[in-house]
């Protein structure tokens, strides 16, 4: 069965979630996550929005976004 569409409405908060393949790595050093942490927050800018908590492991980072555009992407897939 199909999962429903997300919620997308103003005010609800997306979860992100990014994940290494066959959970690998996705930062390998302190530089890797200090790139990796500056990045998130230049694209949090360019799209005018907020980041309002996030935590960055070594195989994965989840961020929580308030409702917007998500990169131009389409919300409902």
């Amino acid at each position: 069965m199909p999962r429903q569409a997300r919620l997308d409405a103003p005010g609800t908060l997306h979860h992100i979630i990014v994940m290494g393949i066959e959970k690998r790595r996705i930062v390998d050093d302190l530089w890797d996550r200090a790139n990796f942490v500056s990045r998130m927050g230049q694209v949090a800018s360019d799209i005018e929005t907020v980041i309002y908590a996030w935590t960055l492991m070594t195989n994965h980072a989840l961020c929580g976004f308030p409702h917007k555009a998500w990169f131009g992407m389409n919300t409902h897939a």
